[in-house]
């Protein structure tokens, strides 16, 4: 049994003896361990925000679509008020499912196992044979309404948590928000769904996954290396020395969050190589070279820059955050990439990592846009989303296969006793004209943005 009041293992192993902090390693074992997965469903997916989706999936009074928080299955819906509501998918008669699909539309939903009757924002309406009571006298009504998330947007994207003593999710985010907002807050009408999200399940821990999303920029050069061999990420030569350009950039991070800041003007270079002297451009003739995704026209330009400071202006400009994650189970893929027309093609995907157990993750994929893009150029970044980083997407064929390899070691006697080294130490490194934003990392990319997500996880995890 799990010892509630301190995070030790059935066999006395503490949660802390699993790090070693001054060294920067981390236990193998922490990527397989059903005692493990349990202190997590406790101390992390019942305490932080976790993001569920999308405002722009359910626009319409009644919609709603079924997700996880942990492993509790939950109902994310919108009323006839227009609010969002967050509902566990379990029914407190007999503890059914309520919803068995996993999107609809709906005023009421109906639990098929004894037909309890609840609304959008979770409250009970009743049960079937109203007059005979059969859903007793013991607790009023009001008291057997399905259990309720608190509910947080940001820039329309869903994020809901259990702890109603948590602090907002601008706390959890910190200063990596001002990032955040670059990627998710550039124009008036906001971002949208290109439509329903992917779905895979995956045989790995999700810290496989939660770990790489930040900032593991080194993989880049091996595990996508065929990227590089058939020209996916621009005109580069075949020698290693080569693929360091992509390397460099700002890594940021904070709280567990981290962003990889890309290069502007290598990502100009490679992709496009126009031979015009990137680096002589002011910050908005950057932009307008190098746009983010979907914003191609002179109105979306001109909101980018209403809505965004100088200093993020100058961070697009720069460097741009890219790929990245926010703590615990988000990864975050803004991406550039060459379109068969020799054309330059853009796109932004989502994943949430959700926990199925030690040894299995459920692997949600978004493809978003600006909503006010022009329909032509949403068909050109959902295609370049789904190229690169759908379920079957070119980068997402080589992560998703390392995943496993590293959950199976982690089962071993002997391989859970190695440890994940985080020491290729860079150091804090501020470019000129950056922004006091998080902890920075200029140069070339390295573990320290990475570690930054076990230090948040050993926070929770050894409360």
């Amino acid at each position: 049994m799990l010892n509630k009041s301190t995070p030790t293992l059935r066999d006395g192993t503490r949660i802390e003896d699993l790090f070693n902090l001054e060294t920067r390693e981390v236990s193998l074992s922490t990527m397989y361990d059903p005692e493990i997965h349990q202190i997590e469903m406790e101390k992390i997916f019942t305490k932080v925000w976790l993001l569920l989706g999308h405002a722009s999936e359910i626009p319409k009074s009644g919609d709603y679509v079924v997700r996880y928080m942990g492993q509790d299955e939950v109902i994310v819906s919108r009323d006839r008020k227009d609010e969002i509501h967050v509902s566990l998918n379990v029914c407190p008669h007999r503890g059914m499912h309520v919803c068995t699909a996993e999107s609809g539309n709906a005023q009421v939903h109906k639990c098929i196992y004894h037909g309890w009757a609840f609304r959008p924002d979770g409250s009970f309406v009743g049960a079937p044979l109203e007059k005979e009571k059969m859903h007793g006298e013991i607790y009023p009504k009001e008291k057997l309404g399905l259990k309720k998330a608190r509910v947080q947007l940001f820039h329309g994207l869903i994020f809901a948590t259990w702890n109603q003593e948590a602090a907002p999710l601008e706390d959890q985010l910190g200063d990596m928000k001002f990032y955040y907002d670059i990627m998710f807050g550039k124009t008036h009408g906001g971002m949208e769904v290109l439509g329903a999200p992917q779905r895979l399940t995956i045989p790995a821990n999700w810290k496989t996954a939660g770990e790489q999303a930040a900032c593991d920029g080194f993989h880049t050069l091996t595990l996508h290396r065929s990227q590089f061999d058939i020209g996916n990420f621009g005109n580069i030569s075949d020698t290693m020395d080569e693929f360091i350009p992509i390397m460099q950039g700002v890594n940021v991070a904070q709280k567990g969050n981290a962003l990889r800041c890309i290069s502007a003007a290598t990502t100009f270079t490679s992709l496009i190589g126009s031979g015009e002297d990137f680096s002589k451009l002011s910050d908005l003739e950057k932009i307008t070279k190098l746009p983010p995704p979907g914003i191609v026209t002179e109105q979306l330009l001109a909101e980018m820059k209403e809505r965004l400071s100088p200093e993020q202006i100058h961070v697009c400009s720069v460097a741009p955050p890219q790929v990245g994650n926010m703590f615990p189970n988000v990864n975050l893929l803004f991406i550039y990439a060459p379109l068969p027309d020799g054309t330059l093609g853009s796109g932004y995907v989502i994943h949430t990592i959700n926990p199925m157990g030690a040894d299995k993750f459920q692997w949600i994929t978004w493809f978003l846009c600006e909503k006010d893009t022009p329909e032509e150029i949403k068909d050109i970044i959902r295609a370049v989303a789904v190229q690169t980083g759908g379920t079957s997407g070119l980068i997402e064929q080589d992560d998703s296969d390392t995943w496993p390899h590293m959950t199976i070691a982690a089962k071993g006697a002997w391989g859970r006793t190695e440890t994940l080294k985080y020491q290729a130490i860079g150091g804090e490194n501020r470019p000129e004209g950056w922004p006091d934003k998080a902890h920075v990392y200029a140069g070339l990319s390295k573990d320290d943005a990475q570690w930054h997500w076990w230090l948040q996880y050993h926070e929770l995890m050894t409360q």
